[in-house]
């Protein structure tokens, strides 16, 4: 396993709750990257506990919206874990900003691994959590992996989907896709030719007026006191020019109505991208048989990003209810 140096102090974009214990963690996966983790413990916990690993938003990282749901969850009798994808973060894996639909999604199933293997954990009550664009991961991983009980996809984004049709699916024709894919070839032949990854830049430094909400919505977040964060892609220099590049001809969603575990879809009435969840939760249940574990919750009046920080909106309690009924 890599040697990953891990920041002991608090540096989360959130309070320190004094109802869970804290500590740093790694763990690695199938591909041998060392991941690295925040586990939160409810304080007093006795005997095996259900647990849950949580991650995103995409370009995100732990010390984001990730902590502050698992931390959350921990205060409501949960072991949980918030980690780094491979290549970001505190994380391991090189070359840095890249992302990956397999390795990704083998992250949320190295973190299963983990939390598995741990004395105090019931390896039989195991979910995850993404967030954003690992909404769309978390349900890749509840596809393939048997051992995740219940999963909760908020805010969801499906990251194969945006990069190869562009948002609200304008960018959807074979032209198109040809003229990214030109475009990311060219790049990666300087990037060879430099002997370094060119980034793509994260959210803009200042939007104009006339910017679209979502872009404001991001700017509000990740460029604020609100949610920024040194280590962020999206607070700083963002993803590799093609670090999303196999994302374009791999749909991550594929099997997703085969998944027989229970599954929480959740998004806000006024997001942009709400239209992920919707599609998704409809091809989730389309031609599936396990559909009675299944719900997709829409959020009044909530934006994009409110899924990611305010309290007030999250529906803490009910993904507390969701877990413990299905795990």
């Amino acid at each position: 396993m890599e040697k990953l140096v891990l920041t002991e102090e608090w540096d989360k974009t959130f309070p320190k709750s004094d109802k869970v214990n804290h500590r740093k963690v790694t763990f690695h996966n199938r591909y041998g990257i060392t991941l690295a983790a925040d586990l939160y413990e409810p304080k007093g916990a006795e005997g095996k506990l259900a647990a849950i690993a949580v991650c995103g938003p995409f370009g995100a990282v732990k010390e984001q919206a990730s902590g502050l749901y698992a931390q959350t969850m921990a205060e409501k009798g949960f072991w949980t874990i918030a980690f780094d994808p491979s290549f970001t973060g505190e994380s391991g894996g090189s070359p840095r900003y890249m992302a990956s639909p397999d390795i990704n999604t083998e992250d949320f199933q190295a973190a299963v691994d983990f939390l598995s293997v741990q004395n105090n954990v019931d390896p039989e009550k195991i979910g995850i959590i993404g967030i954003c664009g690992w909404g769309g991961m978390a349900l890749n991983a509840a596809a393939i992996d048997t051992r995740i009980k219940a999963t909760v996809a908020s805010t969801m984004y499906d990251m194969t989907r945006v990069n190869a049709n562009g948002y609200f699916d304008a960018e959807n024709s074979e032209e198109a896709r040809h003229e990214k894919k030109k475009a990311l070839n060219a790049q990666r032949t300087e990037d060879y030719k430099n002997g370094t990854y060119a980034l793509a830049g994260g959210v803009a430094d200042s939007v104009p007026e006339d910017a679209p909400f979502f872009v404001k919505d991001y700017y509000d977040y990740y460029k604020t006191k609100r949610g920024y964060h040194a280590r962020s892609l999206n607070s700083n220099g963002g993803w590799n020019v093609t670090g999303c590049m196999s994302f374009l001809n791999q749909p991550i969603l594929r099997y997703s109505n085969e998944i027989r575990s229970a599954v929480l879809v959740m998004h806000g009435e006024k997001a942009h991208s709400c239209y992920f969840s919707k599609d998704a939760f409809a091809n989730m249940t389309n031609g599936n048989a396990y559909t009675d574990n299944k719900e997709l919750l829409i959020i009044p009046d909530a934006v994009h990003t409110d899924l990611y920080d305010k309290t007030d909106v999250i529906p803490f309690d009910k993904l507390a209810e969701f877990f413990r009924k299905f795990i």
